[in-house]
């Protein structure tokens, strides 16, 4: 977690997140970074963390990226539209690290594009996306 995150900002993870050990550790205005421990329930039949696993870190990341409010009271939700994943490397590492950022969009929509490195700092796999806005609550 950075020094600039607001932990008041923190939602509660998502049970998909909780279940895959994803966590948010800075928020901002356009900006997501959500983290993750290279555990062995991630692993695919070779060992390695299975793509599914950057697919849903990054997916997380670009979501996040496009709904800070900036007010633990108001809460923005977005679905996801569409989503390219490209996979580059595999980790080596034991920490998995996603950002995000909103690269454009109007009222309703935004576009984002994320990338996913280990702790090595090796670049894992990158990602755009379009993400519908929902109401707030």
């Amino acid at each position: 977690m950075t020094d600039t995150f607001d932990p008041n900002l923190r939602e509660a993870p998502s049970p998909l997140s909780e279940t895959l050990g994803f966590d948010m550790t800075d928020w901002s205005e356009g900006y997501a970074r959500v983290e993750a421990p290279i555990a062995p329930h991630l692993m695919n039949r070779q060992g390695l963390p299975h793509g599914g696993v950057y697919a849903a870190i990054l997916d997380t990341a670009m979501g996040f990226c496009g709904c800070f409010t900036g007010d633990p009271k108001i809460k923005q939700n977005a679905l996801t539209l569409s989503m390219t994943v490209n996979y580059l490397a595999r980790a080596t590492g034991t920490h998995l690290v996603a950002e995000a950022r909103v690269t454009g969009g109007g009222r309703s929509t935004f576009f984002a594009k994320g990338e996913v490195r280990d702790d090595t700092g090796t670049l894992i796999a990158e990602a755009t996306g379009v993400f519908k806005l929902r109401s707030r609550k």
